[in-house]
């Protein structure tokens, strides 16, 4: 195959709900859609997902413009490849820039399975039908406010909430909610704003008793050793997420026994390829693995659905319906859970879902288009 052609959008939706975590609040996210276009005219969609601000990863939409418009784009355009799994060999010079280099390698993906007449989940291997998605809910103002967010999402029928935390904000809102939801999977994420102290040993300690699924990220992201340490200390399991951006990453935390879970986000770790690689990965080595999100698009999100029908994201993934985020959204059908399962399109070629190319146009505050020459 060969693209020929490249057209990106920066794109802005507003959240039905306010999103705070331990490092900023959002109350609307800015993603770069990217279309490629092959000779025949055969299209696919992908999604850049980088935050606005640094806070997440170092990568930012504005960086991530920049490095699709000077450096990926240029990269690609005109290049052959066989199967997806190839494009990233095309800009296997260009150091770091993860997200970025998701955008397009999801392109690829979808645009090789229409040429193909199959599914994106059976491109990528998927066996399942359906998945069980999860919800993530910000720091809220109150703990009262905090289980009103759960209460709803509780009676959607989600199974698993994942509750934000920072200092000043762990034990007690988690006690909360284990009291009034007993029933609910519980796990916490930090967003690596701990540090290994007396003070915050004591605070994992009090969460260990809370039988939560995990304790996501405690420490910051290189500080593999520091959650080896912790992990040696708890029952409950702990997840890794910004630590692991590739591949050789989680060979090293496997290594030092670092986590018992790997949270596989598809833009943090550089697209559809390395994400699958990271679930074989980490399915050898005993990990359990869930999709985690970056309150993507309908085009990120139906990605990551069917990234978790592969067989081995058995715990509920971050894929929970585009309602919960965005009251309109650039796909349709917009994705639905329906008692916390998410069907996978398995019938459609591609992605599963049209892309509303219109409303990304018309709703663009910047556009760019790359052709090869």
């Amino acid at each position: 195959m060969l693209i020929d052609r490249i057209e990106a959008f920066r794109v802005s939706l507003p959240l039905v709900h306010q999103f705070q975590t331990s490092s900023h609040a959002k109350t609307y996210l800015e993603h770069i859609l990217v279309r490629v276009t092959d000779a025949d005219g055969a299209v696919g969609w992908g999604e850049i997902a980088s935050p606005s601000g640094p806070f997440y990863s170092p990568e930012t939409v504005d960086t991530c413009w920049l490095i699709l418009e000077r450096y990926l784009a240029p990269a690609v355009l005109g290049r052959e490849w066989r199967h997806p799994r190839e494009v990233a060999g095309l800009w296997a010079k260009i150091r770091g820039h993860e997200f970025t280099k998701a955008g397009v390698d999801m392109a690829a993906w979808v645009l090789w399975a229409r040429a193909s007449g199959v599914s994106l989940s059976a491109a990528l291997g998927g066996t399942r039908t359906a998945v069980t998605a999860g919800v993530s809910l910000g720091i809220e103002p109150s703990i009262d406010e905090l289980l009103e967010q759960v209460a709803k999402h509780d009676e959607s029928g989600y199974p698993r909430v994942k509750l934000k935390i920072a200092p000043g904000w762990d034990v007690e809102p988690v006690k909360a909610v284990k009291r009034a939801f007993p029933h609910l999977q519980v796990h916490v994420d930090a967003n690596g704003v701990y540090t290994e102290s007396r003070e915050h040993d004591a605070v994992f300690g009090a969460l260990d008793d809370q039988g939560l699924v995990m304790v996501e990220q405690p420490y910051a992201p290189r500080a593999l050793a520091a959650h080896a340490r912790l992990q040696s200390r708890l029952t409950t399991p702990v997840c890794l997420d910004e630590s692991v951006v590739t591949v050789d990453d989680l060979d090293t935390a496997i290594a030092l026994k670092a986590g018992r879970v790997l949270n596989i986000k598809v833009s943090r770790m550089g697209g559809l390829t390395a994400a699958v690689e990271a679930h074989d990965r980490a399915r050898a080595a005993g990990m359990d693995v869930w999709c985690g999100g970056m309150h993507e698009f309908g085009i990120g999100r139906a990605a990551n659905v069917a990234l978790s029908s592969l067989p081995g994201f058995t715990l509920p993934s971050d894929v929970s319906g585009s309602d919960k985020y965005y009251r309109e959204d650039v796909v349709t059908p917009p994705i639905r859970a329906d008692r916390g399962q998410v069907t996978v399109p398995t019938t459609v070629a591609g992605l599963g879902h049209e892309v509303n190319g219109e409303f990304i146009r018309r709703t663009a505050s910047a556009t760019l288009d790359q052709r090869a020459t």
